[in-house]
Formats: C-alpha cells, sequence, structure tokens
C-alpha cells in the first residue's frame, strides 16, 4: 500500500491566472475564434453606427443653428422659410417631456399590477389568454393608435375633461375652455396604452424568474402573499422593472404617427394640460419633413439631434439607478 502511494504520480500544476487570461485570450479552436470576432466585431459595429449618427446630426444641426436669428433652446416659433430663419425648441421640449411623464406616471404602475398579477395571482387557464392580449396590443402599428385615437378616444373625453375641470380646475392645470380635447393629457393617454403591453411583458418575465426559494422562505416565515410580493418579488425585479420603463419611455419619447394624428399642435405652451395646443418633437418632424426646404430639414435634423440626446441622457440615468440598487437587489442575494 505504501509502495503505490510513494509510486502514484505527482498532481498536475494548475494553470495560473496570467496562463488561463491567455488561453481565453488565444481561442485555439476556429469555431471559438469565429464566435470571438463576430462579437467583438458586432459589438464595434454598434459603436461606429452610433458615433456616425452623431456626427451626422451634430453636422447637419450645425449648419441650421448658425444661420438661426432666434435662440434655439428658448424661442416659441418655428419659421424656417422667413429671412432669416427663426425656429426653436421650447414648445417641443416641453410637449415632448410632459406627454412623456404622463404617459409614465399612467402606464407604469398598471403594467406592473398586470405583470404582478399574470405571475401570482391569475389563475393559470386565465394566464395564457391574458398574456396573448397583451402580446397582440405590443403589435399593434402606430397609425392604428393614432387612428383609434382619434376616432373613439378623442370624441369620448368631454367627460373627463369636464369633471377634471369641475373638482380640479382650481389648479390651473387641469382647467378646460371647452376646447377640442387634443390635448397634452389626451396625448399622455394614448401613449400610456401604446407602452403598457411592453412595459407588463417585460415586467412579467422579471417577476417569473424570481426564485421559488425565496417566496417560499417568506411564506414559511409567516407572511402574506402581498408581504411575500413587496420583500421577495419587487426587490428582485426592481432592476428590471425600471429597464421596463425606460424602454416604454423610449417609445414614448420617440412616437410620431399617433401624436400626430390625435395631438392639436401649436407653438406656444399651454398652462392647463387640457387645451389644445403644444407639440413634441416626433411630431413636428413627421409633419413639417415632406414639404420643408433644405434648411427647414437641417433645422428638423437639429431637433432630432436634442431628442437623440435626451434619449441617451435618459437610458444613462436608468442605467445609473440600477448600478445603484443592484446591490440591493434580490437576484445578489
Amino acid at each position: 500500500m505504501d509502495t503505490q502511494i510513494k509510486d502514484a504520480p505527482p498532481p498536475s500544476p494548475q494553470p495560473t491566472v496570467a496562463e488561463q487570461k491567455r488561453a481565453a485570450r488565444g481561442a485555439t479552436r476556429p469555431g471559438d475564434r469565429i464566435f470571438l470576432g463576430l462579437s467583438r466585431g458586432s459589438g464595434i459595429l454598434l459603436l461606429v453606427i452610433m458615433a456616425a449618427i452623431a456626427v451626422f446630426l451634430t453636422y447637419r444641426a450645425s449648419i441650421a443653428i448658425s444661420k438661426d436669428e432666434a435662440n434655439f433652446f428658448t424661442a416659441f416659433e418655428w419659421n424656417t422659410q422667413l429671412i432669416p430663419p427663426k425656429f426653436g425648441i421650447a414648445v417641443l421640449a416641453f410637449g415632448t417631456i410632459v406627454s412623456s411623464i404622463i404617459a409614465m406616471a399612467l402606464a407604469v404602475p398598471i403594467a406592473v399590477a398586470i405583470a404582478l398579477f399574470l405571475t401570482h395571482y391569475a389563475p393559470r387557464k386565465l394566464r395564457g389568454p391574458i398574456a396573448y392580449v397583451i402580446d397582440l396590443l405590443a403589435a399593434v402599428p402606430s397609425i392604428v393608435y393614432g387612428l383609434w385615437g382619434a376616432l373613439i378616444l378623442v370624441p369620448h373625453m368631454n367627460g373627463l375633461y369636464g369633471w377634471l375641470n369641475d373638482y380640479l380646475g382650481w389648479t390651473g392645470i387641469f382647467s378646460w375652455q371647452q376646447g377640442a380635447p387634443r390635448s397634452m393629457l389626451t396625448v399622455g393617454i394614448l401613449l400610456a396604452i401604446m407602452i403598457l403591453p411592453i412595459i407588463t411583458n417585460v415586467s412579467r418575465e422579471v417577476f417569473r424568474q424570481v426564485p421559488q426559494m425565496h417566496e417560499e422562505a417568506a411564506l414559511a416565515l409567516g407572511a402574506t402573499r402581498w408581504e411575500v410580493i413587496r420583500m421577495a418579488v419587487i426587490p428582485f425585479g426592481r432592476s428590471g422593472v425600471i429597464s421596463a420603463s425606460m424602454l416604454g419611455l423610449g417609445r414614448a419619447l420617440g412616437e410620431t404617427m399617433a401624436v400626430a394624428t390625435v395631438l392639436s399642435p401649436s407653438f406656444d405652451i399651454q398652462a392647463s394640460l387640457l387645451d389644445p395646443g403644444g407639440g413634441t418633437f416626433a411630431q413636428n418632424i413627421a409633419s413639417k419633413f415632406g414639404e420643408a426646404s433644405e434648411l427647414g430639414r437641417d433645422a428638423l435634423i437639429a431637433s432630432g439631434l436634442v431628442l437623440f440626446v435626451i434619449t441617451l441622457l435618459v437610458n444613462g440615468a436608468a442605467r445609473m439607478i440600477i448600478a445603484r440598487r443592484k446591490e440591493y437587489s434580490g437576484a445578489n442575494a
């Protein structure tokens, strides 16, 4: 027995960290090298495309802004046909941000509630049909939403507008002058309906990934179903819900045809959300690009650059929020 132990070969030395890194960098199999090249090239191509878009928008925007006689960021007019031209994005920025805030305030709580209902409350026979209907809503084209909003939603908003004016009109934000309900509130409601399926689907998939052990442990400690959701499900899926909300916000910021169909645009900022007027970046570009002159198109591209920057800032802020809350996520428990 001792002889066998003495004659046993010594264990092979384990590769060092540096050797492991060199082996990972220098993939020996052709498939590994091809996959490494494709994945690396895809990442570089994405950065190149983003840089090309930014350079193109910046170049064309600089041409238009250099000829603008008004303040591009604070002017309340859009007259590119004048000599010299005068145009600004104050109304467009205000309308885009306000309509998106309204849409997010309405859509996110309802979407999270639907996702929680489908994953933790709904009977199994109802989960499939409800999820199928939500998937269908996500596939409806924007122009269909716009036509539905113009023909169905707008004519039926008078009752809601009257109620808001009667009970909240004293705030000034919800005062109504009996005009057509083609205002920012209607646009926000329509956008909320459009982004609701996106946020719901992503949140539902996130909540489905909650470890069953977490929920069972909470139930074993005597927690109710709501306490399980509050202590185990929502902390685990917080980052996913934020990501889903940012996807919905991205669509709300850039929505074009639905807003152009429903909104009655004008280059002024209304104190009340119920009065017609205002505009958004995407709606203004879609309505004016076809008949715009070369300078007018450059001006519209300049407004598109601002929307591009706003989208990048929103997504960057979302990534920062997710990174700060990651250590508290149930995924790391």
